[in-house]
């Protein structure tokens, strides 16, 4: 029923007081590790604000030290000629390292050194999460200071150690950094790992300070709503980690719709839902019951729209708005009426049936569809009751049970106008044939879930749900059994046996379908069975060129 959810959060949700920072600094020959060396590694590890380990070791960088880098670092010649070469000292220092989180200023630059490192000596690329304080500071204290530089910051925190440009001093200032630094994110609601890890890439946010209202939401699947000052829902939207993803709006996405909700954001709900099946249902029945402006793709339509096939002496196909229980068959529903005129131009396309709405014999001649042979009249009143009986049987044989009775002449007609060169209207032929398709498909789905009644649904990951109609009913994990927090589609009983009775009910059955046809899912306990007709009804794809 439902893939997997992310099953733990732990390596990036980690308490910033529980994680293990190694804080770094190398001092080097140059600035480009393709042809300069590393002098001199720094590093200190800290947990609980504590310092629990040091690491220092010049190194023999194996080439005379350039005299403008003596001058800065006071790293001389002699200092590092009886000290260990890189490939005595690197595996030492990657063992101090460990899986701790990597912390430097500019600290692409020390690992561009260390990993130049590692690959020389066959060792793996450090893999370790990585904060730059150069970066935080700029998220943070860009305007508190003259500039981000290690000992302008230092200063501005009061660093008790000075940074003189030797890696063990710089690593120490590094760290002093960090803290205060870690101290100012606190206010702005970071309080684990995965919030400092993207606290930099936020910095181009204009609403970044309305990430305070994130700080109740759990690292959990379910669905957050976004709120006005007038309380209006203007966004739902779901998540498997729903502290994760709503943090995300406020890392400086640049797009103007974007920022327009996020400018009239303020207040975040949030509810927790135990499955994804549950997530992604909840979220579609909370836009249907809320209609936020800003989802504006998946806003449900103000109404519903179907095509149906008439009871009437000569059946015909008309798009409507309500589903008659006395007529023949529907198909549906649309989310607008373009979309139901497609499909039932397709069924034009395929079979003679009757497109006019005269009353059988009130004219003297057929009316423009039988005259081109395109369509069955019986407006002149000579068109055979039994021989049109088997138009109408053709469509409802298409519609239940082989889809081929009314694509297959689509297919056909479109290659012939392919082969004619017709290709526009090759192309109208193949989009109305996959719109047929498609609402056939969901057709056959729908019945599918009917015949099946009440069943069980079980994933491979133990996520169960109970299925009622096509409708979901509850749903649970590790045997927490409880109903949805969002009430079902008011309109989810059915009044024809056929179709959804609306385009909410559809999207509901149509997630449902798409877990009940998982690979890893089964069904258990139902009270009736799931058959499909034996042939799918398949779209076409457009043929890819073969130009290079």
């Amino acid at each position: 029923m439902s893939r997997p959810i992310q099953p733990s959060f732990d390596d990036l949700s980690t308490p910033l007081f529980d994680v293990v920072f190694c804080v770094l600094d190398l001092e080097t020959t140059g600035g480009s590790p393709r042809d300069c060396e590393i002098t001199e590694i720094g590093a200190v590890k800290y947990k609980h604000g504590e310092q629990i380990g040091s690491f220092q070791t010049l190194v023999d960088p194996g080439s005379p030290i350039p005299a403008s880098i003596t001058m800065l670092t006071g790293i001389t010649h002699a200092m590092v000629y009886d000290a260990p070469k890189i490939e005595t000292a690197f595996p030492s220092f990657v063992e101090f390292i460990g899986d701790s989180v990597i912390v430097g200023h500019n600290v692409r630059f020390d690992l561009s050194f260390l990993n130049a490192a590692a690959q020389r000596l066959g060792y793996e690329r450090l893999g370790n999460d990585t904060v730059d304080t150069a970066a935080l500071a700029r998220r943070l204290v860009r305007e508190e200071v003259r500039n981000l530089r290690l000992q302008s910051l230092a200063a501005h925190f009061r660093s008790p150690v000075t940074p003189n440009h030797r890696a063990l001093e710089d690593a120490r200032a590094t760290a002093h950094v960090l803290h205060g630094l870690l101290e100012r994110a606190g206010t702005l609601g970071v309080t684990n790992l995965d919030d400092l890890l993207a606290l930099p890439r936020a910095r181009g946010s204009r609403y970044y300070r309305k990430i305070k209202l994130t700080e109740a939401l759990p690292r959990s699947p379910g669905v957050y709503l976004f709120k006005d000052r007038d309380d209006n829902v203007i966004y739902v939207g779901k998540a498997t980690n729903l502290r994760q993803r709503v943090r995300q709006y406020f890392y400086g996405d640049t797009r103007k719709t974007i920022g327009n909700m996020m400018r009239e954001l303020t207040t975040v709900e949030h509810q927790v839902c135990a499955t994804a099946l549950e997530a992604e249902i909840t979220e579609l029945r909370l836009i249907h019951a809320h209609r936020p402006r800003y989802n504006r793709k998946s806003r449900p339509p103000k109404t519903s729209h179907f095509v149906r096939l008439t009871r009437e002496e000569f059946p015909r196909l008309s798009v409507v708005r309500t589903l008659k229980p006395d007529a023949i068959a529907h198909i549906g529903p649309f989310r607008s009426k373009k979309a139901a005129d497609q499909v039932m131009h397709a069924i034009w396309d395929s079979v003679p049936v009757r497109r006019c709405r005269n009353r059988p014999g009130t004219r003297s001649g057929s009316c423009a569809g039988a005259q081109l042979g395109v369509a069955s009249c019986p407006c002149d009143g000579q068109l055979d009751p039994r021989v049109y009986a088997q138009v109408v049987d053709a469509i409802v044989a298409g519609l239940d049970n082989d889809p081929a009775i009314l694509l297959d002449p689509l297919r056909e007609k479109m290659r012939r106008y392919a082969s004619e060169q017709r290709f526009e209207e090759a192309g109208w032929l193949r989009d109305r044939h996959n719109a047929l398709a498609r609402a056939l498909q969901r057709r056959h789905e729908w019945k599918a879930l009917q015949a099946a009644g009440v069943f069980e649904l079980v994933s491979e990951s133990g996520a169960h749900a109970i299925i009622d109609g096509g409708i979901l009913v509850a749903t649970w994990h590790s045997g927490d059994v409880r109903p949805l927090l969002a009430t079902r589609p008011t309109d989810a009983e059915p009044t024809v046996h056929e179709t959804p009775a609306s385009v909410e009910v559809a999207e509901e059955a149509a997630l449902v379908w798409k877990w009940v046809n998982d690979a890893g899912a089964r069904i258990d306990d139902a009270t009736g069975f799931i058959a499909m007709p034996s042939r799918r009804a398949s779209q076409l794809k457009p043929k890819r060129s073969s130009a290079a």
